[in-house]
Parts: C-alpha cells; sequence; structure tokens
C-alpha cells in the first residue's frame, strides 16, 4: 500500500480563550462572529470551506493555506502542529 506525508506548511493559528479574546479571533479572521452561550460556555461559529462548525473555548481557529478558517481541538492541533520560527 502506498504511504504518503503530509507536505510543510506553515499556518496561521490562534488559541479561542472565551470573551477574553473574542475581539482578536474576530481580528484574526477579519469579521464579527457569532458567539453563543451554552451554559457557561462561550461556543464561535466559524463559517469553513465545508459550511459552520463551532469552537469551544481552548480550541484553535486555524487559517490555512487557501486563506480559510476552521477551528481544531487542542489535543490534534499539539499533535500536528509546533511552533515556528
Amino acid at each position: 500500500m502506498p504511504k504518503y506525508r503530509k507536505k510543510p506548511a506553515m499556518i496561521e493559528a490562534v488559541q479561542y480563550l472565551g470573551k477574553q479574546n473574542y475581539r482578536e479571533i474576530c481580528e484574526f479572521v477579519g469579521k464579527e462572529l457569532t458567539m453563543e452561550y451554552m451554559d457557561t460556555e462561550q461556543i464561535l461559529t466559524i463559517e469553513t470551506l465545508e459550511g459552520e462548525l463551532k469552537a469551544n473555548k481552548g480550541d484553535y481557529i486555524i487559517k490555512g493555506v487557501q486563506g480559510e478558517f476552521y477551528p481544531c481541538k487542542p489535543d490534534i492541533f499539539e499533535k500536528t502542529y509546533e511552533p515556528a520560527e
């Protein structure tokens, strides 16, 4: 079976910390995002190439190689990405 390696790509990302960095996330994606409250959680709605996805506090908001934005769970982010110099 053929095997493939993911091409290295530089991405930009910001971790969503809830209400405290909502403005930073909006500036990062270039528009106002919808924030809704579920119990004590502040959830963002992110428009992606596949439709709307929800971002929970702690998720990373990633700007992809085509300029698209999408949320990523912290454990997946840490397994997939490392800080670039």
